[in-house]
C-alpha cells in the first residue's frame, strides 16, 4: 500500500537514537522531506545523514522542546525551508525517576518530567498549528507509553506525565478537527533498544539472580504476543497515523506493545 507522504514534510523531535532514529528512517524511507529537531544537533546529524542517503531533504534545527519560542523558531525555520509543515511527530522525551514511590519523588523531578512529556509536545503543537489551520491539512502524531494506560509503581511521575500526554491529544484532537487536522497518540511499551539491553535487562537479572537472556524472555512473557516491541514496530505505527490511510481516525492511543496494556 502506498501511504502517499512522499514530499511531505515532517518534523521529528527526539530523531538521534533509539525510536527516533527508527521513527526517521522509516519517513525517509517513504520519501518525506525531513525537519529533525532536538537539543544535541551532533547526535542528530549521523541520523540525518543516514536518511540524506536514502534521496531525501533532512534539515537539523536545535530546539530545547521545553522553550515555546525555541519552538516557534523551529516552525518557522521548516516552513522557510520547505513552505509547509504537514506532519509532527514528537518522539522526544524522558523517564523521569525510577524506582521511587509517589512520596519518595522530588517537587524538582516531578516538575521536569513534566515539562519535558507533557509541556514539550505541547509547545511543538502550539508551533506548528498556524500553519496546519491556514492549509486545512494536517497530522500529529504523539509518542506516549503504556504507562501512561495503566499506570506503574515505581513510575509515577513519567506515568502522570504520559496520562497528560493523552489529555493533550485529545483536547487538540476535538479543538483541531474541524480544520482537517488529525491528533492521535502512539503508546510503546518496552522497546528494544540500548537502554532495554544496557539498563533494563541488566538491572533486573541482576536483582533476580537470572542471566540476561533470561530476563528478556520474562520481559516478553508479560506480553500476549510474547515479544518485545522494535523501534520499526513504533515507527510503523507513527507512519500509519501520518497517513491518508487513517484519515478517520483521531484522538485515539493506539498501543504498540505485543498486547500488555489490554491484557
Amino acid at each position: 500500500m502506498d501511504l502517499n507522504l512522499r514530499t511531505r514534510v515532517a518534523v521529528i523531535t527526539g530523531p538521534a537514537k533509539g525510536m527516533g532514529a527508527s521513527v526517521t528512517l522509516a519517513f525517509a524511507d517513504e520519501g518525506c522531506r525531513l525537519a529533525l529537531v532536538g537539543r544535541d544537533v551532533a547526535a542528530i546529524e549521523p541520523v540525518a545523514a543516514e536518511a540524506r542517503a536514502k534521496g531525501v531533504e533532512a534539515l537539523v534545527i536545535a530546539c530545547d522542546i521545553t522553550d515555546s519560542a525555541a519552538c516557534e523558531a523551529a516552525a518557522a525555520a521548516t516552513l522557510a525551508a520547505f513552505g509547509q509543515i504537514d506532519v509532527l511527530v514528537n518522539v522526544a522525551g524522558g523517564s523521569g525517576p525510577i524506582g521511587k514511590t509517589g512520596w519518595e519523588t522530588t517537587a524538582a523531578e516531578f516538575d521536569e518530567i513534566v515539562d519535558l512529556n507533557m509541556r514539550g509536545c505541547f509547545n511543538t503543537m502550539r508551533a506548528v498549528m498556524p500553519s496546519m489551520i491556514e492549509r486545512r491539512s494536517g497530522k500529529i502524531v504523539n509518542v506516549g507509553g503504556t504507562f501512561g494506560m495503566r499506570g506503574r509503581a515505581g513510575r509515577m511521575a513519567y506515568s502522570a506525565s504520559k496520562w497528560g500526554l493523552r489529555g493533550i491529544t485529545k483536547s487538540f484532537a476535538l479543538e483541531a478537527g474541524p480544520y482537517g487536522i488529525n491528533v492521535n497518540c502512539v503508546a510503546p511499551g518496552m522497546v528494544d533498544g540500548p537502554r532495554f539491553r544496557g539498563k533494563v535487562v541488566p538491572e533486573m537479572a541482576a536483582r533476580l539472580g537470572i542471566t540476561e537472556d533470561q530476563a528478556v524472555e520474562k520481559h516478553a512473557a508479560d506480553y500476549a504476543l510474547r515479544r518485545i516491541s522494535t523501534g520499526e514496530d513504533v515507527a510503523a505505527a507513527c507512519l500509519f497515523l501520518a497517513s491518508d490511510v487513517s484519515r478517520q481516525i483521531t484522538g485515539v492511543d493506539l498501543p504498540v506493545d505485543g498486547g500488555w496494556a489490554m491484557l
